[in-house]
């Protein structure tokens, strides 16, 4: 406990930049994954526009940054992040992986949630003579959202956890505190307080997230 009260603001100061990380790669996972995860649907064999060669790459692309290890592709991109944020770390510079690692993530959640949409609900839409982007925007992601903000909450944990990582190459946050001052200089204490602030912070966003899926479930 002395040990926390004594390094409080370091700690604020890496709880802040895990938050600052973590949301702000999230939201751009989702501008990215999003309309990508609903791109796989649309042009799969089964979808409301099959187009095979285009299904074949989104797919390709997806799986190929997935199959990736974070700490590889964090330090494989590294030329690119220098270019986007001009250095290779701190805060800004670990988004851009962050991002590259959530988006084909993102993309997979959305389009399995979307999957489990009653194919009865597309006909019957389509019945009415409803266009196909009112059948994405109205029909199934409409149906498909309580499914989308629980995949929201696992994809923020996951962001969260890689965020962690990105300290080890001095990434900023919590992750980098428990690299820097725990792991290096031996000092458990550190390590230990790294820990639980993450656990709490995972807890947190999780919660946040399954009580807005809780509340967007029509059935309840």
């Amino acid at each position: 406990m002395a040990e926390f009260i004594e390094n409080i603001d370091m700690f604020l100061k890496g709880t802040g930049e895990t938050l600052y990380m973590t949301l702000l790669s999230t939201l751009i996972a989702y501008l990215i994954g999003l309309p990508l995860g609903i791109l796989l649907i649309i042009t799969d064999k089964n979808g409301l526009k099959p187009i095979k060669w285009l299904n074949v790459i989104l797919n390709a692309i997806v799986n190929i940054f997935r199959s990736i290890p974070f700490l590889i592709l964090l330090v494989w991109i590294t030329p690119v992040t220098r270019a986007i944020v001009g250095k290779s770390y701190g805060t800004n510079a670990a988004i851009v992986p962050l991002v590259i690692a959530a988006a084909p993530f993102v993309a997979r959640l959305i389009e399995s949630s979307i999957k489990e949409v009653d194919s009865g609900v597309i006909e019957a839409a389509k019945s009415m003579g409803a266009t196909h982007w009112q059948i994405v925007t109205k029909v199934l992601l409409s149906e498909a959202k309580p499914s989308l903000f629980i995949g929201s909450a696992i994809a923020v944990t996951t962001i969260l956890s890689y965020s962690a990582m990105a300290g080890f190459v001095g990434g900023g946050g919590l992750g980098d505190i428990a690299t820097r001052f725990g792991y290096y200089r031996y000092n458990d204490t550190i390590m230990t307080i790294s820990v639980i602030l993450l656990v709490i912070v995972v807890q947190v966003l999780q919660e946040i997230g399954m009580l807005i899926a809780k509340k967007s479930d029509k059935r309840n």
